[in-house]
């Protein structure tokens, strides 16, 4: 019997890819799993003790819960409409494609530099807009009750044309027949997304949440540019705190249970998403 010979060359492509996510993606969290159960020298569980006595770790829990209780949802929905919006085949659509993706080019820093000048609380545009109809100046970052969702503004523009384009890739690759037949059956448009369009990208779905989830649970940009965790700790979530722990307190068995918790916390988030949308097919 012949033996195929294995073509070594595509490997090769990847290897460079493979050993920098092994690098700078594997290899730090092994060694914070491994750290965060080390103490002088031996196996403990001495500092998740400590961590878990700390009531700013379950105050950071909680507002990591809360930002991605509302931040998730609207995402995955904002980013299902636009994808449909320009899911259709007309003169110019490619343009709308363009400007939806357009921040998805840009770095997170610099999106949250660009709307921290704009929420300035004294000479922001937002509220030199919001002035026009007579609304008082808001305080937005500095201002405990709206910190926390500007941080869902800056996440929402800055992903849901990436999000988009996950959508719109799925929803490319159903056939235009099945549309068709429906159509004929007399079917309008909202029974043809949540019968037919909807269970057709439940994959698509599916990893879009697991995606979304692992970027917003690790997100602290914004926080560690402009609120510092503050104001009063509303948006001190978990990575913040690890990163503090870590490069401000020199705490690395602190920062490395944290990290730990936060890599729990979206393995268990991702496994309920699965369950949730992993359904048997009918």
């Amino acid at each position: 019997m012949v033996q195929k010979k294995i073509n070594i060359v595509p490997y090769l492509f990847i290897l460079p890819a493979v050993f920098l996510i092994l690098l700078f993606k594997v290899y730090p969290i092994i060694s914070s799993l491994v750290e965060s159960f080390i103490y002088n020298g031996r196996f403990s569980l001495r500092v998740y003790k400590r961590v878990l006595n700390d009531l700013t770790f379950w105050s950071s829990l909680w507002v990591t819960i809360k930002l991605n209780l509302v931040l998730i949802p609207i995402q995955v929905t904002i980013g299902l409409i636009v994808a449909l919006l320009v899911n259709v085949t007309i003169k110019g659509i490619g343009i709308f494609r363009t400007i939806y993706y357009l921040p998805v080019t840009i770095s997170l820093t610099i999106a949250t530099l660009l709307w921290n000048l704009m929420f300035n609380p004294n000479n922001g545009i937002i509220n030199s807009l919001i002035g026009i109809i007579n609304i008082p100046r808001q305080g937005f970052f500095i201002d405990k009750n709206q910190a926390l969702w500007c941080v869902v503004v800056i996440a929402i523009w800055k992903g849901v044309g990436y999000l988009m384009m996950f959508y719109l890739a799925g929803l490319k690759n159903i056939d235009s027949g099945i549309y068709e037949s429906v159509k004929i059956d007399g079917a309008g448009w909202f029974a043809t997304l949540v019968k037919i369009t909807l269970p057709l990208i439940k994959r698509v779905i599916l990893f879009i949440f697991v995606l979304d989830t692992m970027a917003n649970i690790l997100l602290f940009v914004p926080m560690q540019m402009v609120t510092k965790g503050g104001p009063e700790g509303t948006t001190n979530v978990l990575m913040m705190e690890a990163f503090r722990s870590i490069f401000s307190y020199n705490d690395r068995p602190r920062g490395s249970v944290i990290f730990t918790v936060l890599i729990f916390l979206i393995a268990i988030i991702c496994i309920f998403q699965f369950k949730l949308l992993n359904e048997k097919e009918e």
